[in-house]
């Protein structure tokens, strides 16, 4: 009873109130914060982890633009039905050359954090053209027309230039190839090795099945790859994190 009559003095005292408030916020923020000034980095290095490739890289605006991230999240919590669900929870390290990050605030559709490999390119680009034909009680949209703009990697060097500023480890070697691996990821024809020695993991072929590189190629082969550069069959957290 006593400490009850004590917080009353709190709830009747604004400026008390504020000043309490301001304390534990204070103090909070201390705990919080001041442990980041002696770690080198608060994200651990974890194996498989890659840049996106320029194709990918490609999709991923593409996935920006249209406004997947709006009904679709990038992030598994550790919880147990979040797990069973979607699949590993999802790892920092996977965010780490996301900018913007896409973990999301909304699932009006499913996570997509581990959606590579889970679909074949067929049925994406059937969800894609028509959802309801794959999924009868989805509200998403159309976006059959991305398979009939075609795309140039004008820009891609540029794009990936942009990315090295803000911490992306593009190499030289990298962005003079982007044009080039942009091709070769969707032409399983073509000469892809240096492509993908440079993106290891990256998935070479013609993603919508038609002639030419379009949006639909970008977008399938950016989805295509979520989820898939970390072998969690052989992870194992940093305890010392």
């Amino acid at each position: 009873m006593a400490i009850l009559d004590r917080h009353k003095i709190l709830e009747k005292n604004a400026t008390l109130l504020l000043v309490f408030s301001f304390l534990v916020v204070t103090i909070g923020g201390i705990v919080e914060i001041a442990p980041l000034f002696y770690l080198e980095n608060t994200i651990e290095d974890v194996e498989g982890v890659r840049p996106y490739s320029p194709l990918e890289l490609t999709g991923r605006d593409i996935y920006i633009r249209e406004g997947c991230y709006v009904c679709h999240s990038q992030m598994i919590r550790p919880m147990r039905d979040e797990v069973e669900r979607y699949g590993h929870y999802s790892l920092a390290a996977e965010s780490m050359y996301d900018h913007p990050f896409q973990w999301g605030s909304k699932r009006t559709g499913p996570d997509l954090a581990r959606v590579g490999g889970r679909y074949s390119d067929e049925w994406h680009v059937d969800h894609l053209t028509d959802p309801q034909s794959v999924v009868p009680e989805s509200v998403m949209p159309k976006y059959g027309f991305l398979s009939q703009r075609l795309i140039e990697p004008k820009y891609t060097a540029d794009l990936m230039s942009t990315h090295r500023i803000v911490g992306v480890p593009y190499t030289d070697e990298m962005i003079e190839a982007a044009a080039a691996d942009f091709e070769a990821q969707a032409d399983p024809d073509s000469d892809w090795e240096a492509m993908v020695e440079r993106y290891p993991g990256a998935q070479v072929r013609n993603f919508d099945g038609q002639p030419g590189i379009s949006e639909m190629d970008a977008l399938i082969a950016y989805m295509q790859m979520l989820g898939t550069l970390v072998d969690f069959s052989t992870f194992t957290p940093d305890a010392s994190r």
